[in-house]
């Protein structure tokens, strides 16, 4: 843990099933965090504990010391501070570490989804960049003591690979500018939203990150239901969680419906956030009082069909970038080849 950054999902899961483990054992907050500073090794996440302590003892509280030392969402201290009213707070961390593990396991597989794809391109532009800067001249050569040159597009490739050569120092910081870019979009949270916007449009990843935005309302609904929010107070939190413009609409027409005097049952399937089948089932939960552990048992569901889309995802880019690097280097070596072996056929 570091006191100069956000902390990441993983660090936050960690800290709040830590935390939850020590309230259920009956220990409070103060002697929780001292317990975890004496276990730890790390200066960084020592730092942050004794911040977090040196909070508490100048009379704040639990919640309130979290946000003095920055480095907590607001999403959390909010949970948290509901959770100190209700005294339930034990319960809330553990929901709270819950919902923090699902969303590392959602980071995990759109990291995995997205770094496959990645290294594919990089190694099809390395490929080509050898070909056209080493190989080719090579090829060259050889059409040069035949007599004859390379023409066409296999002389226009050469061409590219010479200014490739020439220019190198300007492809480079070219390359040094993506590779900031890169690093921009997918370690900032402005970058992070730009990306989820634009692969959102895309037809390939539409389906996934409308499922990911219907797991994220199911976890968070769950998690402010438990931390003592109202279905329309939850209903105004869970629509910052699930970071799709789409949903939040869907979010907004539900709030309205239960200004009309409806439930929340109404209002999902007026609002057509879950299907039909996850309605009925928020339906029961309401009647039974279980609705906190129908919206995980949902948030569930949905988990497993987003790993499942994510898989799909993968099967069509990994053979698609395969043909589409066999197909570039085929038609490079062609170029070549074929009026080569023209040559020598005449020759012979």
């Amino acid at each position: 843990m570091s006191k100069s950054r956000k902390l990441s999902n993983e660090e936050l899961a960690s800290f709040c099933s830590q935390v939850s483990i020590l309230l259920q054992a009956g220990i409070t907050p103060t002697e929780g965090i001292r317990i975890l500073l004496s276990d730890t090794n790390d200066s960084g996440s020592k730092k942050l504990l004794q911040a977090i302590i040196d909070a508490v003892n100048e009379g704040n509280s639990f919640a309130e010391s979290l946000e003095i030392v920055g480095v907590f969402p607001d999403y959390v201290i909010n949970t948290i501070k509901l959770g100190e009213k209700a005294g339930s707070l034990d319960e809330v961390m553990s929901a709270l570490a819950a919902y923090y593990d699902r969303e590392t396991q959602i980071s995990e597989s759109i990291r995995s989804a997205v770094t496959y794809p990645l290294v594919m391109i990089v190694m099809m532009l390395v490929v080509i960049v050898i070909l056209i800067t080493r190989v080719l001249p090579i090829f060259n050569q050889v059409f040069i003591q035949l007599g004859t040159e390379m023409t066409g597009f296999a002389a226009s490739l050469m061409n590219l690979g010479s200014a490739l050569k020439s220019y190198s120092v300007v492809f480079i910081a070219i390359l040094a500018v993506l590779v900031v870019l890169y690093l921009f979009f997918s370690k900032s949270q402005s970058g992070k939203k730009a990306i989820k916007t634009f692969a959102s449009k895309i037809p390939l990843f539409k389906g996934f990150y409308e499922g990911l935005a219907a797991e994220r309302f199911a976890s968070g609904m769950a998690l402010a239901i438990s931390a003592g929010l109202d279905t329309f107070e939850s209903l105004k939190m869970v629509s910052n969680l699930v970071e799709n413009k789409k949903t939040e609409e869907k979010i907004d027409v539900c709030r309205q419906v239960l200004l009309n005097g409806d439930s929340l049952a109404d209002g999902l399937k007026e609002a057509s956030i879950f299907s039909n089948v996850n309605n009925r089932m928020v339906a029961v939960g309401i009647k039974t009082g279980d609705i906190e552990q129908v919206l995980n048992k949902i948030a569930d569901g949905y988990q497993r069909a987003n790993e499942k889309k994510i898989n799909n995802i993968i099967s069509v880019i990994e053979p698609t970038l395969v043909i589409v690097l066999s197909l570039v280097v085929g038609l490079i070596l062609l170029s070549v080849i074929l009026p080569l072996m023209g040559i020598m056929t005449t020759i012979g």
